[in-house]
């Protein structure tokens, strides 16, 4: 069976120490055998990140931007190939895997611009021959730590920036799908990237500690639960890091009386299912307003009973397994336990039949959802849509502030006015209107507030310059020359 590797400054590197299976969650079968990297194994990618470090920053702005044109042409070449790489490890359907791709790109595209984003500031004379000017530096070796759900998305949120500004990585991507980031590192390299630059270690919390220890690594990006945000965020500012930790989601959506309903039901079907349920601006809870209640509910249960579910690799798939069969088991727990907290099962996932021995589950629908209950307040991470009655606008503008994530959330309405006010008045980073999953383009900055975000920064886009850079500001003042004693060669009336 073959071993998914290290990558330490160019080379593949297994570490024999512990190893792991890697499933194909469509089929429950192991697949691949995943080293599993022990202390010195990090610190041997750290060591190299630091010897690359001095070389490539001080490589020229163009010859940097020449690597992500490059990138950005390999990742479109191969996207059929990544995504085939996703699908077999994570799960989800081909067309949200090479979905995903396309995302990742739009980083690499906003990297591409460096020239422009790693400019400074300049003032002449501030004071009698002085002048003022800044420039943006690196920070160093830094850390990116990325979750399952998203295996090529994510790390170029990360890796994009962090190179382009001109710091050197050490990526470790989650343990479930790690193909896809030594495939990443190995388009990085044939696109110019010297070695060293970005290296790749597979890890559990030996790795991750190793990391948020380290005095070499100067920042730490992570995208994962809250659990581990906030620890991630505590340990490694603690140690003096920059961080940037991004965790869990309750994301709702609002539909209002006047809303279209047959668009509020489209969106909340993809917004709650797509890719199973796995993301993190998936949409969890429905808030329906005033009497749209069992109109929408019934159209999401006639657009649920038309969704295939089956292996991603099937062009019909509309829907593949969940991650592992812990996952699923999680997932299908909250469904089990919903109605003794008071509210009504419409559809329920568990009663779906699937051949094989894959990580599948049906869609669940939950009405009636009581917010003081755990299909409420937890982060379930999978296809269950819950959904909450209330009677005004104001009442379900106050759940969405009162919960502990803030992380996207979305409202459906004609009404303009309302709109901007739910913008204005609603506690969450991400506002859509009438967009269920309002994840900004690669040139704005991706975040939420509350429990969705440890740290000021959000990733990717221009927060993500400022927090892989470190501003350094220069005065000068130089002397003018006694023009008395040097000849300018003008005529003495001049």
């Amino acid at each position: 069976m073959a071993r998914i590797p290290h990558v330490i400054a160019g080379e593949k590197v297994t570490d024999a120490e512990r190893t792991q299976p890697v499933f194909n969650p469509a089929t429950g079968e192991v697949q691949h055998e995943l080293s599993i990297a022990g202390t010195q194994t990090v610190e041997q990618a750290i060591d190299a990140a630091a010897a690359a470090l001095p070389m490539w920053r001080s490589t020229s702005l163009t010859k940097r931007a020449d690597v992500f044109f490059n990138l950005r042409q390999l990742l479109k070449q191969r996207t059929p190939e990544l995504a085939a790489i996703v699908t077999s490890e994570h799960g989800k359907v081909l067309s949200d895997a090479a979905g995903e791709i396309a995302r990742g790109l739009e980083n690499v595209e906003f990297a591409s611009g460096l020239l422009h984003l790693l400019k400074g500031e300049r003032d002449e004379q501030v004071s009698t021959g002085v002048d003022v000017h800044s420039v943006k530096q690196p920070v160093g070796v830094v850390a990116a730590i990325t979750p399952f759900n998203f295996p090529v998305m994510v790390p170029l949120w990360m890796i994009a920036s962090a190179i382009a500004c001109g710091n050197t990585v050490v990526l470790k991507p989650s343990e479930r799908d790690p193909s896809a980031s030594v495939f990443i590192a190995d388009l990085f390299r044939e696109a110019g990237l010297p070695d060293g630059v970005l290296n790749v270690v597979h890890g559990d919390k030996v790795a991750v500690d190793t990391l948020l220890d380290s005095p070499k690594v100067k920042a730490i990006s992570f995208v994962g639960s809250t659990t581990i945000a906030k620890y991630i965020y505590e340990r490694a500012a603690a140690n003096g890091k920059r961080v940037q930790a991004l965790g869990g989601a309750k994301n709702h959506m609002i539909v209002m009386p006047d809303a279209d309903l047959d668009m509020a039901a489209d969106a909340a079907v993809s917004a709650a299912y797509g890719s199973a349920g796995e993301r993190c601006m998936a949409v969890s809870v429905v808030v329906a307003v005033g009497g749209v209640g069992d109109v929408l509910v019934s159209k999401i249960k006639e657009r649920m009973e038309k969704l295939v579910i089956g292996d991603g690799t099937d062009p019909a798939s509309e829907m593949g397994p969940l991650i592992t069969a812990e996952a699923r088991d999680r997932v299908e727990s909250y469904v089990a336990g919903a109605e003794a907290e008071g509210a009504t099962v419409v559809v329920d996932g568990r009663e779906a039949q699937f051949e094989g021995g894959g990580f599948f589950t049906g869609v669940s629908l939950i009405d009636h959802v009581k917010t003081d209950s755990k299909v409420y307040l937890d982060e379930i991470f999978g296809p269950v849509l819950g959904v909450v009655r209330v009677d005004t606008y104001d009442e379900g503008v106050q759940l969405i502030n009162d919960h502990q994530f803030g992380n996207g959330t979305a409202i459906f309405t004609r009404d303009g006015g309302l709109a901007r006010q739910f913008e204005f008045e609603v506690e969450a980073g991400m506002v859509g209107i009438n967009v269920p999953i309002p994840v900004p383009v690669g040139s704005f900055s991706f975040g939420g507030w509350k429990d969705s975000l440890f740290g000021d920064s959000h990733i990717y886009g221009p927060e993500s310059v400022h927090f892989y850079t470190r501003s350094k500001v220069i005065t000068t003042r130089w002397p003018n020359p006694d023009q008395s004693k040097v000849d300018l060669g003008f005529p003495s009336n001049s």
